[in-house]
């Protein structure tokens, strides 16, 4: 399916000003990170309580989190957990308080507010602060492990610079991504790294459709100097890629509107990464090769077109 019959943009003659656009976002990021103190975490980060709790009927999740956001507990997430009846509380801890206490602080909020739901619990936990503090570890090290076998296969299966351009648009999607996600407010726990695991993921996939162009061109269009080579490629693939990018979109943003709370942060990051993930295998990934060729000269020139 063509979304666009016959595209004819001059992306790369708009690079610097889309340079000058992901610059202002990457500082608007870092001045969102200083302004607010660093990232807003959640509980499976800074540590906390978990509480799961039977009541004797279902009851709705919306009216149980304004009963104990009424009960100065901090920040409190909640999810359905097994069986329909069944809610999993996660309440941040508060020093000097055990996890037994939190949990009778919480069951006093819920017996206070909703007399008539009766409950039972069923099982408590707690996520101490040297948890919190390896979760956030393993997260940034999965992060990285997976840039640097990007790194690997993109260098093997392509040329190194290809590579290289490729992580700096990742860590371009990821910081702008965050940046974004950080200054309305949004917590940082696991389900939204798994988001930007998955963007990172969304947004590879995108830019090696647009390399994997630029390689078959540089053997067909063998004339042509790498500017061109490269903008006919994006524009050969940009119908793939709005299609892509505007599927996709739609589905994250349906959940993002019905999918409650509990996902919310994960879908509105994906919203942001598919946007910031398309604009830069456009605008950021292709033209770092050919930044690269312009500033080395012959020594810069790639091996694919030294073998013409």
């Amino acid at each position: 399916m063509q979304f666009f019959q016959t595209p004819n943009i001059d992306f790369i003659k708009r690079r610097k000003t889309a340079y000058f656009i992901s610059l202002s976002f990457l500082v608007f990021g870092i001045v969102s990170l200083a302004v607010k103190g660093g990232l807003n975490l959640g509980i499976d980060f800074r540590g906390g309580t978990s509480i799961v709790l039977e009541f004797h009927e279902e009851i709705p999740i919306g009216d149980l989190r304004n009963v104990l956001s009424q009960a100065d507990l901090g920040n409190v997430e909640i999810k359905k957990f097994g069986h329909k009846n069944e809610v999993l509380i996660y309440v941040q801890q508060k020093e000097g308080v055990s996890a037994q206490d939190m949990a009778v602080l919480v069951e006093q909020a819920i017996s206070r507010g909703m007399p008539e739901a009766g409950h039972s619990r069923i099982q408590f936990d707690t996520v101490g602060p040297k948890v919190g503090k390896e979760l956030r570890v393993a997260a940034v090290l999965a992060i990285l492990f997976s840039l640097l076998l990007i790194l690997i296969y993109i260098g093997w299966r392509f040329e190194l610079i290809f590579a290289v351009g490729a992580i700096i648009a990742l860590f371009h999607d990821v910081l702008i991504t965050l940046g974004i996600f950080n200054m309305l407010g949004f917590e940082l726990s696991l389900k939204e790294i798994a988001a930007f695991l998955t963007i990172v993921g969304y947004s590879l996939n995108d830019t090696i459709v647009v390399y994997d162009r630029i390689r078959e061109n540089l053997k067909v269009m063998r004339s042509e100097n790498l500017g061109t080579i490269i903008n006919t490629s994006i524009n050969q693939t940009l119908s793939r890629t709005i299609m892509t990018s505007l599927t996709t979109f739609i589905v994250i943003l349906v959940l993002f509107i019905l999918g409650g709370a509990v996902i919310r942060g994960f879908s509105f990051a994906m919203l942001i990464g598919v946007i910031v993930g398309t604009y830069s295998s456009i605008f950021v990934a292709s033209p770092l090769v050919l930044e690269w060729q312009s500033r080395h000269g012959d020594k810069g020139k790639l091996r694919m077109m030294k073998r013409k």
